[in-house]
């Protein structure tokens, strides 16, 4: 069997399923939007520029630009029958997974170069001491070359708590090196640098690994498909895929004061789905990061623009739930009416993104009484903003013929 040839195979029926969407994307205002954000940018970019404050903190914010280095994934688009009738081909399945590695490492190199360059004016106007380009955009690269090296090792282990101590210790090491770079001379950061991957490069050789991880693998990939079908979901209805489930009991009290009766038992059901699922991980991640970009640029009109972005971010994300149960069986079965489940689902994007908007707005009470106003106004378009999402998704679901039972 030719395994290089399946693999392409497999890549291209893949995403000749997902290009249809495309099309449907694109008509749904995104370009549109997507155009008028590149030209604000362009714009905020060019003035900040020309009126580069003297204590900009250049070298965090080149550090948060590069900590991606870290970020290992791979598509290897494998399925679960694979581990009967391919697991024959286990002794050659590196001819496989080549054109995986190759594809996980060479378009985050790409994309890593460009965030790069586009922060490099900002970085040399604000750095004392800045480091030559060619030599900074060459570590990076070696850098992500090494990560994704460690990445595919944490997809062979047997031990699942092995992988994730590895995977901590893949970006403690990142930060820790890109910020050597940035604080450091380069005949000081260079030698730690090295000494650091060999390091790396050799306790990564400690944990019993797989030849191949079947069924790790297969799991990556699902997650993965998954992903990219449901950020077309926010546009246009796609097919549902397998979904990964991870326990959060610290999380579990959240839902817990719904009450246990016929008119909330889509609430709770959606408050359950939502902690278990993908989107939770993702809209805490993006609440700290909006935190701590909302806090560095809050003194300005920057900060209420990244404000109101990074609302519009979590209410995607929580939005998504729409589609996580609306081809269930159990839903036809169990008498709530499609109205109540409606209702319910509005009031649970209200009760989370409303939350979400009040913390991510804290920031703004450093300035204490100076300029209460706009800090007060920010709150509310905060709000407005909360509301505008749920005026959208009771419209989708309106359109989506959801609501013909609605009385």
């Amino acid at each position: 069997m030719d395994l290089q040839r399946l693999h392409k195979e497999r890549r291209v029926a893949f995403w000749g399923q997902v290009l249809p969407y495309l099309g449907y994307v694109i008509q749904s205002g995104l370009a549109v939007v997507f155009g008028f954000a590149l030209i604000a940018f362009a714009a905020w970019y060019t003035s900040l520029l020309m009126h580069t404050p003297p204590d900009l903190p250049i070298r965090w914010i080149m550090l948060i630009v590069a900590i991606p280095i870290a970020h290992a994934s791979f598509r290897t688009y494998l399925n679960t029958a694979d581990i009967v009738f391919l697991r024959p081909q286990e002794y050659a399945m590196q001819h496989y997974f080549k054109a995986s590695r190759i594809r996980g490492v060479v378009y985050k190199i790409f994309g890593l170069l460009l965030l790069s360059i586009i922060a490099w004016p900002l970085y040399i106007r604000s750095d004392v001491a800045p480091k030559p380009l060619l030599l900074t955009l060459l570590l990076f690269v070696l850098l992500k070359l090494l990560f994704s090296y460690g990445g595919w090792q944490e997809l062979r282990m047997v031990s699942v708590g092995a992988s994730f101590g590895y995977r901590l210790l893949r970006w403690a090491l990142a930060a820790l090196m890109v910020a050597a770079w940035l604080w450091q001379p380069p005949l000081r950061s260079l030698p730690f640098i090295v000494l650091v991957s060999v390091v790396y490069v050799f306790v990564l050789r400690f944990p019993v690994k797989l030849l191949v991880a079947w069924e790790k693998l297969i799991r990556t990939e699902s997650m993965q498909a998954a992903r990219v079908m449901r950020t077309l979901g926010w546009f246009v209805d796609v097919p549902a895929l397998t979904q990964r489930v991870t326990p959060r009991r610290w999380l579990s009290w959240l839902g817990g004061n719904i009450p246990w009766d016929r008119k909330g038992a889509y609430r709770y059901l959606l408050f359950k789905t939502f902690l278990r699922t993908e989107p939770a991980g993702i809209v805490i991640r993006l609440g700290l990061l909006g935190l701590l970009i909302i806090y560095i640029t809050h003194t300005s009109w920057i900060g209420i623009a990244v404000y109101l972005f990074f609302i519009f971010l979590i209410g995607v994300q929580i939005t998504s739930l729409r589609q996580y149960h609306k081809d269930s069986l159990w839903l036809q079965l169990y008498p709530i009416p499609v109205h109540q489940r409606r209702a319910s689902f509005l009031d649970f994007v209200v009760r989370l993104t409303l939350p979400a908007a009040v913390v991510l707005w804290l920031p703004f009470l450093a300035k204490g009484t100076e300029d209460l106003l706009s800090t007060l106004l920010t709150l509310v378009g905060g709000v407005v903003v909360v509301f505008l999402i749920r005026g959208t998704q009771a419209k989708k679901w309106r359109l989506d013929g959801q609501d013909e039972e609605e009385v």
